[in-house]
């Protein structure tokens, strides 16, 4: 998450001091917010190499691990809050990996580009996939495995039995609680296990 009206809607989610754990934390941006502007501390995880080292250059603690594989090495309720924002779309093991984010964490907070935004099905019934600010690539050369809506990521969250805690669209950094999704371009979901 690039977009600091965007990092500052996902942190308010956050409790001030909570220990977090951040799946897919690219550069470490949000995390580093969290630390200064919550006081949280806690771990980002990333493959990437040179989004390690933009993490270590924020001061961020990072561990190198592929989200493929899962979260064996934590324990239940290791941390407050598991983040996995602009993650989810790129697990292969998309639904494995939403129960690992309640086990691991008290909470998790899962944001994605919502598939289902009018103007994603304006472009999709003019024949083409959409190419826009928030879903950037062609489809031939996304590294997205795999399109979300709103909608489908409620009905997997109920499948599984998870309370959400709030759930809510954004439009560019507005919150969009009314026909999220059809209006929001972000889906964004605070989930408990029951």
């Amino acid at each position: 998450m690039s977009d600091n009206h965007t990092m500052q809607a996902i942190a308010q989610l956050v409790p001030r001091g909570a220990r977090v754990l951040d799946l897919g934390c690219g550069d470490g941006a949000l995390l580093e917010y969290l630390q200064k502007e919550r006081g949280c501390s806690g771990y980002g995880v990333e493959l990437d190499d040179e989004k390690l080292l933009a993490c270590a250059r924020r001061g961020v603690n990072v561990l190198q691990m592929n989200l493929d594989r899962g979260l064996t090495l934590f324990e239940d309720d290791s941390f407050d809050v598991v983040l996995q924002i602009d993650t989810f779309q790129h697990l292969r093991n998309a639904e494995t990996m939403l129960l690992e984010t309640v086990r691991v964490g008290k909470s998790g907070i899962i944001a994605f580009p919502n598939f289902a935004h009018w103007g994603n099905r304006l472009a999709v019934l003019r024949g083409r996939m959409p190419v826009t600010r928030r879903l950037p690539y062609q489809w031939y050369d996304t590294p997205n495995i795999r399109v979300g809506t709103y909608k489908d990521f409620e009905a997997l969250a109920r499948k599984h039995g998870l309370r959400i805690c709030d759930a809510f669209g954004l439009l560019g950094d507005k919150p969009v609680r009314w026909l999220p999704n059809l209006r929001a371009n972000t889906a964004v979901f605070h989930l408990q296990r029951p």
